[in-house]
């Protein structure tokens, strides 16, 4: 078998492990928020540190959020341009448009690790504190601005200011700047906490997995505008910056990642259209599955 298939192949298995967890009734879709939540606040910070601690730090990796967050701008103005022909009810164009902004980078980080190693890991992780950032403060106000509840104006700035993985990337650059090694023991340590990030991960996708018939039609358009224009825009910026090397695959692959859960969030705290966004977000995570894997096999360095 392909090295890279038998890379890839456990995830899509942990995908549908979830699926069939959800299925038989052994865990529900309300535990895929459990799982993510200690992917992001323990196992996810700890895997981080280590996967900086072991790479070489360039310049251009600095740049890898700059270039998430140009992507999220270009998606809302595409949504916008798109949404002057469709006319969506304000609830199911706040789902369109939030859905087409919020890139599912908990989606790339097995992969990138299983293809890349840390180097890999490390550079999807910087273009998801850049996702993430929008996602809590632009993204969002957006779904507040096109959900029924407005209750505030306000960008949640504490959200994003408030995320382990922004202050374990931070420790690990200051550490890996500051030429200090950290000691084995903590090596260990780390690397055992970090270690059911990438099932964890895939496992609760399997369990949001849930989708539906109605509406089919745009949400596939969300979906192309998310991963197909998403590509085209990834690729653009990494023509026009010259950027090389696995920071190009990266910004390239990563730009045409599926539609992030927190579409979902956003729909249920907003009372935007929840069904539209639950069949967005399920077929985008069934067509990555293979969109994924070979985006990352082309775009291989």
């Amino acid at each position: 078998m392909n090295p890279f298939v038998e890379k890839i192949l456990p995830l899509i298995v942990a995908f549908f492990a979830g699926v069939l967890a959800k299925r038989l009734k052994m865990m529900g879709k309300e535990d895929a928020p459990i799982l993510l939540k200690f992917v992001l606040n323990i196992s996810l910070p700890a895997l981080t540190i280590i996967a900086i601690n072991n790479v070489r730090v360039s310049a251009d990796m600095l740049l890898i959020p700059v270039f998430a967050m140009a992507v999220v701008v270009c998606m809302f103005l595409i949504s916008n341009l798109v949404n002057r022909r469709l006319k969506l009810p304000k609830p199911m164009f706040g789902s369109f448009l939030v859905g087409t902004m919020i890139m599912n980078t908990a989606y790339a980080l097995p992969f990138f690790q299983a293809a890349f190693g840390d180097e890999g890991l490390a550079r999807a992780s910087l273009f998801d504190i850049g996702n993430t950032f929008m996602i809590f403060t632009f993204t969002y106000y957006n779904a507040i601005k096109y959900g029924e509840n407005a209750h505030t104006d306000r960008i949640v700035w504490s959200k994003f200011l408030k995320l382990p993985p922004l202050y374990a990337m931070l420790i690990a650059f200051l550490i890996k700047l500051g030429g200090l090694n950290l000691p084995q023991v903590s090596v260990n340590f780390f690397s055992l906490i970090g270690q059911p990030t990438t099932p964890l991960v895939m496992i609760a996708l399997g369990l949001y997995f849930e989708p539906k018939r109605k509406n089919i039609s745009k949400a596939f358009l969300a979906i192309f505008i998310r991963m197909g224009l998403g590509l085209g825009i990834g690729y653009l910026l990494a023509m026009i910056f010259n950027l090389q090397g696995l920071t190009a695959t990266t910004v390239i692959v990563c730009s045409a990642l599926p539609i992030g859960f927190n579409t979902l969030i956003f729909a249920n705290l907003e009372n935007m259209d929840r069904e539209f966004a639950a069949t967005m977000v399920s077929f985008s995570i069934i067509i990555a599955l293979i969109y994924l894997p070979l985006l990352i096999y082309l775009f291989k360095v």
